[in-house]
């Protein structure tokens, strides 16, 4: 599938295919995220935020340190896991 960049507004976009956001889940409103890749290509799928209620049980301190860690280092971590 291919889009053309358009000018919206001050900006540049483009629209997402219906068969992208069947695929993806995503309807208006939701967020996606765009992480890149080494090689060039980006990915792009339906934002999940971290659920954190697991951490009740931990120090607010300690709690605050990983949502820091995940805020600076998701692409990171989440690219190590694949390995």
């Amino acid at each position: 599938m291919e889009r053309k960049i358009t000018k919206v507004g001050n900006s540049l976009g483009i629209t997402l295919p219906q068969e992208v956001l069947d695929h993806l889940k995503a309807k208006q409103g939701d967020e996606i995220q765009f992480r890149l890749e080494a090689d060039g290509k980006v990915v792009i799928s339906k934002y999940s935020p971290i659920d954190y209620s697991i951490l009740d049980d931990f120090g607010q301190d300690f709690v605050d340190g990983l949502k820091d860690l995940f805020a600076n280092y998701d692409n990171t971590l989440r690219n190590l896991a694949k390995k």
